[in-house]
């Protein structure tokens, strides 16, 4: 069985079969709990910024039984049109 890749940015690709969502920054953190989420993600470091630019869309995903949210400056579009057309 092939594996397909997801490059999110900077040199950072993911296994897709790790993916459990692509979600849109502008407006997923308009609730609270997304925003509580992402900040108890990042007290335990389990959310890691692959950019230095403002990001556009964060990646949930499922790495080894952990979960880890990845934030890119890549429009979460782009990255779901990667992610159908099993694009790297």
């Amino acid at each position: 069985m092939k594996n397909n890749y997801l490059f999110i940015a900077n040199e950072k690709i993911l296994l897709s079969d790790d993916i459990i969502g692509i979600f849109d920054t502008d407006t997923s953190t308009v609730s609270p709990v997304t925003r509580s989420s992402l900040r108890c993600a990042e007290a335990e470091k389990r959310l890691i910024s692959v950019t230095r630019e403002i990001p556009k869309s964060f990646i949930l995903t499922d790495e080894n039984n952990e979960n880890k949210i990845y934030m890119s400056q890549i429009s979460p579009k782009i990255l779901k049109k990667r992610a159908m057309k099993g694009i790297v």
